[in-house]
């Protein structure tokens, strides 16, 4: 059933209560617009646009004593995600995205938002375990 817009509901072409909290860390800085557009796009295709995002922005180093520290593995990794007080925290290694993108001939952008996306669908649920879940994510 649709609902109509209006009070509580995000009218189209207007910004939802989108709740970022970002952290950039990278070098160069990833523009504040694209990554918001990011989070935004992403939270509408899951019906869940009020969800509380907490993005950081990191290198390898950083990324990989996280990766350690929660999930005792030291190597560096592309993106973590985790479901914490009803949000979504997300880390996402720009070094790792810079890298991805330089070899395989596209924007470090497309790969920063690929890793977002990513995270976030898995906080919200999304799996890509097996094939058909993985074409779905």
């Amino acid at each position: 059933s649709k609902r109509p817009a209006g009070r509580g509901s995000p009218r189209p072409g207007l910004a939802s209560r989108l709740q970022l909290e970002l952290l950039d860390r990278g070098r160069p800085r990833t523009p504040v617009a694209f990554v918001r557009e990011v989070v935004q796009a992403t939270l509408a295709f899951a019906a869940r646009p009020d969800l509380p995002v907490s993005l950081l922005l990191t290198d390898d180093a950083e990324i990989a004593a996280l990766h350690d520290a929660h999930l005792g593995d030291p190597t560096p990794t592309d993106v973590m995600s985790f479901e914490l007080d009803g949000g979504a925290e997300i880390v996402v290694s720009v070094e790792t995205a810079r890298r991805v993108a330089r070899r395989k001939g596209h924007a470090e952008r497309a790969e920063i938002a690929l890793y977002v996306v990513h995270g976030l669908l898995h906080t919200l649920g999304f799996d890509d375990v097996r094939a058909r879940d993985r074409r779905r994510m």
